[in-house]
C-alpha cells in the first residue's frame, strides 16, 4: 500500500518512455501540463487563505509545488525522449510554426494529416497540403500570372 503513495522514479519513468510511440509521448506531455495548470490554479485560489495564516492551505500549496516540480521533471524527460528520436519539441519551434507529432509545420495540419516529414535529411511528402502551404502556393502562382506578359486566358 505504501508503494501507491510513492511516485515512480525519474529513471523508471524515462525507461518506460522508450517503448511508447511518439503520439503517446506528446499526449502524456499534454496531460501532465494540464495537471500542472490545475495545480497552479488551485494554488492561486488558496493563496489568499494562506496569506491570512491558514496552515492547511500553506501545506497544500507546498505539496502542490512539490508535485509541480516532479511533473516538470517528467515533461523534461518526455522532451529528451522526443529529441533523442530526432524530432523537435514544441517550445523550440518559433514563429507561426506548430508541432504535429513532433514535426515542425508552417501551419496546422489539415484533417489530421501530418505535414511533410524530415528524416535523415530526406523529405517525405504526405500528399496533402496544409491550408497555409496551399495559400502560399496559390499566391506564388497568382504572382506569376500577374507578372506575365501573356494574358490570353487560362492555361491548363
Amino acid at each position: 500500500m505504501a508503494e501507491a503513495n510513492n511516485p515512480i522514479s525519474p529513471t523508471r519513468f524515462a525507461s518506460a518512455l522508450e517503448s511508447l510511440p511518439l503520439d503517446a509521448l506528446h499526449a502524456k506531455a499534454a496531460e501532465i501540463q494540464n495537471s500542472i495548470a490545475h495545480l497552479k490554479h488551485s494554488n492561486d485560489q488558496m493563496l489568499p487563505f494562506a496569506e491570512e495564516g491558514d496552515q492547511e492551505c500553506k501545506e497544500a500549496m507546498f505539496e502542490n509545488l512539490t508535485v509541480i516540480g516532479r511533473m516538470n521533471e517528467r515533461v523534461r524527460l518526455l522532451k529528451e525522449e522526443v529529441e533523442r528520436r530526432g524530432y523537435l519539441w514544441g517550445e523550440e519551434v518559433g514563429g507561426d510554426e506548430k508541432v504535429v507529432n513532433g514535426l515542425a509545420t508552417a501551419g496546422a495540419a489539415v484533417n489530421g494529416a501530418p505535414p511533410p516529414t524530415v528524416n535523415g535529411g530526406s523529405v517525405r511528402q504526405s500528399g496533402r497540403l496544409t491550408d497555409e502551404e496551399l495559400r502560399r502556393r496559390m499566391e506564388e502562382r497568382m504572382a506569376d500570372v500577374d507578372d506575365g506578359e501573356d494574358d490570353d486566358g487560362v492555361h491548363l
